[in-house]
C-alpha cells in the first residue's frame, strides 16, 4: 500500500499500528559554540551523547532552526552531522535539517547530509518566497528523489509563510521516501484529515501539543524543551501509547510550564541558557540572536520548577 490514499474515505493503518520511522522522542538539537562563536564540534558530540544516553532520545535533528541553521555555513552543517553521527549514530537516528527557500540548494544539502552520515532528512517548507502549492509538491518530490534517505516534512506556516495544504500532503505522501511530518501548524483538524488519508508518521512540532496530537494518531514529538525534560516527555508518550490516558494527561499538565515557557523568546536562546546552567555544552548564540537576560533565565528556572525539572538558580 502506498502512503497516500485518495479520497477522504481512503484506508490506512490504524493509529496504534502507524509506523514510527524515527522513534517517538526526538529533539531538535542546539549547536554548541565556543566563546568566539565558532562551532564547537567536541561540544556537539558531547551534547548528542547526553541527549541520547542520559535523556533517552530515539533521534536527534541537527541543523534545524533550533540549531541556528540560518547562521551556519554548508561546511559547518556537514561537520556537525559527521560529529553527531560518529558520537551516537549507532544508538539513535540522525536527521539533518536541509530545507532552504531554494530547491537546488536544498537538494545539494540533502546530498551532502547523506554523504556525512545522516539517517534521514528534515525538510521545511520553503520560506519567505511563499511558493504555490504546486511548487511545494514539486520541491519535496525533487528533494526526495535526490537521495535514498527517508524524509520528514516540516510544516510550520507561521515561520515559512505558507502552509502545506491537506491535498498537497496527501500528494507528497505517495512518494516512498516521504514518511513523516513535523507538524507545527497548530490545526488539529487538518492534521487529523491527513492522518486519516495517509500513513505519514506525525510528530508534534510544538512541545505543548504532543498529547493532543497523540490523541488523534501522531506518534511522537520533535521537541525543543526536551533538551531539559526528555525523560518526562518520554514518560508522557509511553503512558499514552500504553493506554494510560490519565497519567499522560497529568504529565501533559505538569510539563506545560516548560513546554511553553521555553518559547518565551527564541528557543535556542533559552535552551542554551539552561544547558549552560547544567554545565553542559552550549556556548553563546550567533547574531542576530542575543543571549538570555538574567530575568529570562530566572523565569526559565521558575518554569522548570513548575514542571518538576531541576535547573540551577544561577546562570553559568
Amino acid at each position: 500500500m502506498t502512503h497516500a490514499q485518495q479520497g477522504p474515505g481512503g484506508g490506512r493503518s490504524e493509529p496504534s499500528a502507524r509506523p514510527t520511522p524515527f522513534g517517538r522522542l526526538i529533539t531538535a538539537m542546539v549547536t554548541p559554540m565556543t566563546d568566539d562563536r565558532e562551532v564547537d564540534l567536541d561540544g556537539v558530540s558531547r551534547l548528542a551523547g547526553y541527549l541520547v544516553d542520559e535523556q533517552g532520545h530515539d533521534a536527534l535533528v541537527v541543523n534545524g532552526t533550533t540549531g541556528e541553521s540560518p547562521t551556519t555555513t554548508d561546511a559547518e552543517k556537514s561537520a556537525i552531522i559527521r560529529a553527531v553521527a560518529e558520537a551516537v549514530g549507532d544508538r539513535a537516528r540522525i536527521l539533518a535539517g536541509v530545507g532552504t527557500p531554494s530547491t537546488a540548494h536544498t537538494v545539494a544539502l540533502a546530498r551532502e547530509a547523506a554523504a556525512a552520515g545522516a539517517h534521514g532528512l528534515l525538510v521545511v517548507t520553503p520560506y519567505y518566497n511563499k511558493p504555490p502549492q504546486a511548487g511545494l509538491v514539486a520541491h519535496f518530490a525533487a528533494v526526495a528523489d535526490a537521495t535514498e534517505l527517508p524524509i520528514m516534512v516540516y510544516d510550520i506556516p507561521h515561520r515559512s509563510g505558507v502552509p502545506l495544504e491537506t491535498e498537497s500532503l496527501v500528494r507528497i505522501a505517495a512518494h516512498e521516501r516521504i514518511v513523516a511530518v513535523k507538524d507545527a501548524k497548530g490545526d488539529l483538524l487538518a492534521s487529523a484529515w491527513v492522518m486519516r488519508r495517509t500513513d505519514l508518521a506525525y510528530y508534534s512540532g510544538e512541545d505543548a501539543l504532543t498529547l493532543p496530537l497523540l490523541s488523534i494518531g501522531a506518534v511522537g514529538v520533535v521537541g525543543t524543551s526536551t533538551h531539559l525534560c526528555g525523560p518526562q516527555t518520554r514518560e508522557l508518550i509511553a503512558a499514552y501509547v500504553a493506554g494510560d490516558a490519565g497519567l499522560a494527561a497529568r504529565l501533559h499538565h505538569q510539563l506545560l510550564p516548560l513546554h511553553t515557557g521555553i518559547f518565551r523568546t527564541q528557543g535556542p536562546i533559552l535552551v542554551k541558557a539552561g544547558l549552560r546552567g547544567l554545565g553542559l555544552p552550549a556556548g553563546p548564540v550567533r547574531p542576530p540572536l542575543v543571549e538570555a537576560t538574567a530575568e529570562q533565565y530566572a523565569t526559565l528556572v521558575a518554569d522548570c520548577v513548575a514542571a518538576g525539572v531541576k535547573l540551577p538558580e544561577e546562570a553559568a
